[in-house]
């Protein structure tokens, strides 16, 4: 998941929250996709209720289950992330060539399947068997668009 934003402040009595944005414009967030807030270490969704625009970088907001200012103390000064790869990074890599880190063919990418909170690859390998592969950013090495390969770390049993 990519940091987002960070929640600056509470704002009035009734839970809405003042955020600012990291190298993400406002107007780029899809409202209906669920944000995270880490909570003793797990990732806790959130979906917006309301979403104001404050300048370039800046929105107030209203987030599911935060109802008061308590609540909304409690989350001042916590990172919003959201899923690192969106639908059109998926679609892109269709065609890439994935490879271990030892440099050893693993297949192209033939697809993706887009599972909330677990984005998979469809990879054809060199056998011509498809095998479906986690795209989490732990596994990722590395990603060449000028040579259009994905490097990924395999969890054991997968191949």
């Amino acid at each position: 998941m990519l940091r987002i934003a960070q929640v600056l402040k509470s704002n009035g009595t009734d839970g809405e929250l003042l955020i600012s944005f990291f190298d993400v414009a406002p107007e780029d967030i899809d409202l209906q996709e669920p944000v995270f807030i880490e909570f003793d270490g797990l990732p806790v969704p959130f979906y917006f209720e309301s979403f104001t625009q404050r300048g370039t970088g800046r929105a107030l907001v209203r987030l599911t289950g935060v109802r008061s200012l308590k609540d909304a103390d409690e989350l001042s000064g916590a990172a919003i992330y959201a899923d690192y790869f969106e639908e059109e990074d998926d679609e892109d890599l269709i065609g890439f060539t994935v490879q271990d880190p030892d440099g050893t063919l693993i297949g192209t990418v033939t697809d993706y399947e887009d599972i909330p909170g677990n984005t998979c690859l469809w990879v054809k390998r060199p056998s011509g068997e498809e095998v479906l592969l986690p795209l989490h950013e732990d596994l990722v090495i590395g990603l060449d668009p000028s040579t259009t390969t994905i490097t990924l770390t395999i969890p054991a049993g997968l191949l």
